[in-house]
């Protein structure tokens, strides 16, 4: 690493979703979105989804961490660690609060004025996603999602609605967060969000290969259509994607265990970066059609544009990697919206998810080499149990050691010839967990006293892992990573 160095101007941050951390779920006019509708889960117990909201239950993400109301104290908190970019996604419900709406909520729109307005203040460059795994749960009730292809205007109008609004505020957008996760069934939660009138465990949800396709179609056209508005009006304006990149190495080097982790390589990585990269489906598209009997319904005009919307940079997450085996004792594993098959020379976290830094660097490679677009990672962190000392300190150098050793294989991949412009680690702040719904699993540099119950006081705290990323940003990766 002594000779490795990250670009001048690079962008150091953290990344969260509204959904997640912001709380205020009914608050100046914001409608209740999907995840509203979640109750918490645990590592063991599957998130419980209800149609209505019941005021006897615990929805964590009501009240998320409150950075609603604490949004100026945390910004401070990423400036002191450093942050240049800050990603964050803009709650749809809080803008159009049932999706389908006449006209915006100003004062949704007033809320993102003030929060952008504090960034720029500190010299944060923002990092927007428009839909971070929620919208606004009348869409669901009326339309099943992503299912009707009516969201595509909707999605439209609320894109344009932002854009206009905050086009001297806002420089990167993501379209899609995790759109790839539509092509599971745990994506029908959060990506295409296909609930209708589904009541129980989150795990019980499950489409056909027809719907999910078809719904992710709707989003590929109405991602392009966002980026080439985006484009045609704002040409200051960058436009992302944004996958859940599971690397996967073959169990065995038996070839059908080579064929397979190609194939699944093809429709869990490949298939939606390809079309919102190169503007087209792939060529492997139409075999995997056909043999899961996906017979796509298209309009005039939709391929061209999905043609026209081609992204300008290519945003990841990446969090650990995975096995694909053919044979009977192929052993798996838990992992970030998917399963993978355990690999016996990994370390795991408290979660089960395989901790892979090297696997970090092989991603940005084969990315890059596909793509040659410049490269985000927008999303990396391991979820861990924290515990408080009597004196408020928090000492987690398992949390400083994953770091460490990721930031060192993206320093490896610059090396590399790989055009890396921002690295922005998944919970800079404690949030409620997506899959589990918990707060117990702690993933940020800062500690919030909030808990399962619903209790706690949500103060903020520097943990141990505050000072190191602090250290790692100050010398643009130079040094801290011993």
């Amino acid at each position: 690493m002594a000779n490795i160095k990250f670009p001048e101007g690079f962008y150091w941050g953290g990344a969260t979703a509204a959904n997640q951390f912001e709380g205020a779920w009914n608050v100046d006019g914001r409608g209740p979105s999907v995840d509203d509708h979640f109750l918490g889960g645990s590592y063991k117990e599957p998130r419980q989804i209800t149609i209505d909201i019941d005021p006897d239950r615990f929805y964590p993400n009501h009240d998320g961490i409150d950075f609603y109301h604490h949004y100026e104290e945390d910004i401070a908190l990423f400036a002191e660690m450093g942050f240049n970019m800050f990603r964050m996604s803009i709650s749809w419900s809080r803008i159009f609060p049932n999706g389908d709406d006449a006209e915006p909520n100003e004062a949704g729109l007033a809320f993102y004025d003030r929060v952008f307005d504090c960034l720029r203040a500190h010299n944060i460059e923002p990092l927007v996603t428009l839909s971070h795994y929620e919208m606004p749960y009348h869409l669901v009730e009326k339309y099943n999602g992503w299912a009707s292809r009516e969201l595509i205007g909707f999605f439209e109008k609320y894109c344009q609605t932002v854009f206009d609004r905050y086009q001297d505020k806002v420089k990167f957008w993501l379209t899609f967060n995790e759109i790839n996760c539509g092509t599971q069934d745990m994506g029908n939660l959060f990506g295409t969000s296909m609930i209708q009138g589904f009541e129980g465990p989150a795990s019980a949800v499950h489409t056909t290969s027809q719907a999910r396709m078809q719904a992710l179609h709707h989003q590929f056209v109405a991602s392009g259509r966002v980026v080439r508005y985006a484009h045609e009006h704002y040409p200051q304006f960058k436009m992302g994607n944004m996958d859940c990149f599971i690397l996967s190495y073959a169990a065995t080097c038996d070839p059908a265990d080579v064929f397979a982790t190609q194939q699944e390589m093809n429709t869990m990585n490949w298939y939606c970066s390809d079309v919102q990269v190169r503007g087209k489906y792939p060529f492997y598209a139409k075999r995997f059609w056909a043999e899961n009997d996906v017979e796509l319904v298209m309009e005039d005009g939709d391929l061209q544009d999905i043609a026209d919307g081609k992204v300008d940079f290519y945003t990841f997450s990446y969090y650990m990697s995975g096995t694909v085996g053919t044979h009977k004792d192929h052993e798996m594993t838990e992992g970030n919206m998917t399963f993978g098959g355990k690999n016996p020379y990994l370390e795991s976290t408290d979660w089960g998810w395989q901790i892979d830094p090297l696997g970090l660097r092989i991603a940005l490679n084969e990315i890059y080499a596909r793509y040659e677009i410049p490269l985000m990672v927008v999303e990396n962190g391991m979820g861990a149990y924290d515990e408080v000392e009597e004196d408020g300190s928090i000492h987690d150098p398992y949390r400083i050691a994953y770091l460490q050793s990721h930031v060192k294989a993206m320093g490896e991949a610059i090396a590399d010839g790989v055009d890396l412009i921002a690295y922005t680690w998944w919970g800079p702040i404690d949030l409620v967990s997506a899959g589990t719904g918990e707060m117990r699993k702690r993933y940020g540099f800062i500690h919030v006293d909030k808990y399962d119950d619903g209790t706690g006081t949500y103060e903020r705290r520097r943990k141990d892992s505050f000072f190191a990323y602090q250290k790692i940003i100050k010398s643009n990766g130079t040094e801290g990573l011993a």
